[in-house]
Order: structure tokens, then sequence, then C-alpha cells
């Protein structure tokens, strides 16, 4: 195939990410970022990685049609338009994809009609997901748009992980199951754990950890998920940033019926005001460590509550794998946040899990171990990479497409 780049979109309500990669040796050639669509206040920042400085327009950008033809100006200007014969493909992240996708797929018509019929199930992404797609099909439709969900990782768990202990006719009917998101990242931190530790992904069993304002755990036996932290939505397991994660569902039940507080309310409460924002007021790490270093007890109380979820699932995919080479810490607090790492692992010696706090205080953007030497289980820092993962599946698929 003599086309080699892949454009990879990651369409918000109100923003776009975008990178351009050449597959033939995985080199970005430019990265940017379309903020606050909609609004007086727009923002394009654009970075051509030739010569490694941004260029940014400011001022109204109607809509995410009027996004991505500012996207294709600013790449057209550095000789990467969206013209070029060079172009592969588009790959655009698709938060939800039920259980129906389990691999990227070309978009057609029937695709958009599945990912448009999910979104009771991911009200926040997937319509955005789904705009920018057919807006890139607008802009390039001779191009195939190639959809990555994030739940397709995911998709390989056994039925006694995915189902919920609920009636069966009611769960199907209402496709009610564990779905778990951040696949991409999950995927691409699984094989490349298994390279640092110079395996190949079936001979290692891996716990990934993608820990950011969003947060989840995954259990990897030989390259394929067999348990996740997010459930149905991205709501259930760890302590987030501003999500609560794991509790009571009859908590719903008593805010509804003594507070008084609606549908609507509760679900802003639980997604949007809980996690280590609700607990102390704030959803940076940085901050809270911070403030936790100043003797703020209500910061110390956020961050044990966040640990102690945190070691819950560590040991739980212990048992669920019942062998374990590496524990990967990834995204922004897993790579950046060396006090969360110490306290993770901090007394799990019994589950061969250590590590040592000079390697542990290294900061880097390669993938590294900062366990002992000695220790049975690696723990690993693995910078993670969605837009890769997303390209190198988009053009996997389309190479033989």
């Amino acid at each position: 195939m003599s086309a080699t780049r892949v454009l990879v979109l990651n369409s918000g309500s109100s923003s776009v990410k975008y990178q351009l990669l050449d597959m033939s040796d995985g080199s970005r050639l430019a990265v940017g970022l379309v903020e606050r669509i909609g609004e007086q206040t727009s923002r394009l920042k654009h970075t051509p990685l030739s010569t490694g400085e941004s260029r940014e327009r400011t001022g109204a950008i109607a809509d995410h049609d009027a996004a991505l033809k500012a996207v294709a100006e600013e790449l057209a200007q550095d000789g990467l338009g969206l013209d070029s014969p060079e172009l592969a493909a588009i790959g655009h992240r698709v938060v939800h994809g039920g259980k129906h996708f389990t691999e990227p797929t070309v978009v057609d018509d029937a695709v958009l009609a599945e990912i448009e019929r999910l979104i009771p199930v991911a009200p926040l992404h997937n319509p955005a997901n789904l705009t920018g797609i057919r807006t890139a099909q607008a802009l390039r439709p001779d191009l195939p748009q190639v959809a990555v969900f994030d739940t397709a990782f995911h998709t390989t768990m056994p039925e006694s992980a995915a189902r919920y202990a609920i009636d069966v006719k009611t769960a199907d009917e209402h496709r009610i199951r564990r779905y778990g998101f951040h696949g991409t990242s999950h995927a691409y931190v699984s094989r490349a754990t298994a390279k640092l530790l110079d395996k190949a992904p079936e001979e290692v069993n891996v716990i990934v950890l993608h820990l950011g304002n969003g947060a989840s755990a995954s259990a990897v036996r030989g390259g394929r998920c067999v348990d996740t932290s997010m459930g149905l939505t991205p709501l259930e397991g760890l302590v987030m940033g501003t999500r609560s994660g794991d509790a009571d569902p009859a908590v719903i039940f008593h805010l509804a019926r003594v507070g008084k507080l609606s549908i609507d309310e509760i679900d802003t409460l639980l997604n949007k005001k809980s996690g280590l924002i609700g607990l102390c007021g704030d959803n940076d790490m940085r901050e809270i460590t911070r403030r936790i270093d100043e003797g703020d007890e209500q910061a110390k109380l956020a961050f044990d509550i966040y640990i102690h979820r945190l070691k819950k699932y560590i040991g739980a995919y212990c048992a669920v794998l019942g062998r374990v080479d590496a524990v990967a810490f990834t995204a922004g607090v897993g790579e950046n946040a060396a006090p969360v790492r110490a306290a993770a692992v901090a007394g799990l010696q019994t589950l061969g899990l250590a590590v040592d706090d000079g390697l542990n205080a290294v900061r880097g953007d390669e993938p590294r171990l900062i366990s002992p030497g000695d220790a049975r289980v690696k723990v690993a820092v693995v910078p993670t990479d969605e837009e890769l993962e997303i390209a190198t599946q988009t053009y996997a698929l389309v190479a033989g497409y």
C-alpha cells in the first residue's frame, strides 16, 4: 500500500483532538487541538512536528464541520493536506461500541446506525464521535473512515465478568452489561509492558492501571482482557477526578427518596461532583499531594480513599489472573504521580509487589521498570499512546481492505 498516512480524530462535544501519523515508521507529522467549538472564544492549536513550532487561531468556530475544515487548512499549509494521495485513512475514536463491535471497523451506513443506537449508554460521547465521522466523510467521501472503539478490547471478557447479577431478560432487553472503557490505552499498554519484559503478549499476565481524571483497571491474560473496572458506563470502578466509582446502588434510591434529588441531579452528582473533587474540592493529584504536604487532612483522606480503592482492584485482579507478571501504571496520574504508585503497592509484598524508591522518583517518557531487580512481579510505568494505537489498528485494517 503506497499511502501510509493516517489522520486520527478524537471528537468531543466541543473539541477535536487530532494527530497525523506516518505508519511506515510510526512517526507523528502533526498534532493539534480545536477547543470551545460553538463559542466566540474557539481556539485551534496546530503543531507540525517538522518544526515543532505551534500556530494558533482564535475566534468563533461554529461547529465540527468548520473545525475540521480549519484543521484541513492548517495541515495543507504544511503540505500535509487531506487531499494528499499519501493519506490512507482517517481513524476515529468511538467511545461505545457495545457487544457488536469487537474490532476496528470501516464505517458504512449500518455502522453509523449502530453507533447512533448506542447513544443511550454513551450520551456524552457517541453523538460527538458521530459528528466527527460524518464531517470527515463529507470532506473526504472517497477515503476509508475507520471507527476504533474504546470498548472493543474488553469484549474478550467472559460472561462471568461481563454480566451483572440482575434479571437476564431485563439486562438483555436494555443492553445492560459491563462494557469497559479506555480500551485502546489498555491494549497498547499491555502490549508495551510485554515488550518491556522482552516477552510476547501471549506469554504475559498484566494488570493495567490507567489513572487519569478518568481511571480504570484491567486484568489482561495473554493479551486478552478478562476483567475491567468500568462497566455499563465509565462511572463504575476506581475513584476518579469527578466520578464516584463503585457505590452501593441504593445510594441512588436514598438520594431520590430522602434527599429528594432528581435523576438528573443524582447523575450530575455522581459523574461531575464526586470522586476526588467531591472529597476534597480538587481533582488535580498534584494539588492534592501539595495540600497533603502542608498538612491538609481533607486532602489526605481523599488520597487515602483513592488508594484504598486502587489496592482493592490490584488484589482482586491478582486473584482473577492467578499469576501476575507485571503491574503497569499509565495515563496522567499513573505516569507522573510517584506518591500514588508507591502508596498503591505499599504493603503488598506478599503478592510480590514493591517499588524501588529511587527508580520510582525518576521521571521519563519511555517505558521503564520501577520495581527492585529481584521483584517477583514487575512494576512498570508505561506512557500510553492511544493515538498511535488507533492509527495502528486503522492502518492494519485498510492496508488489506
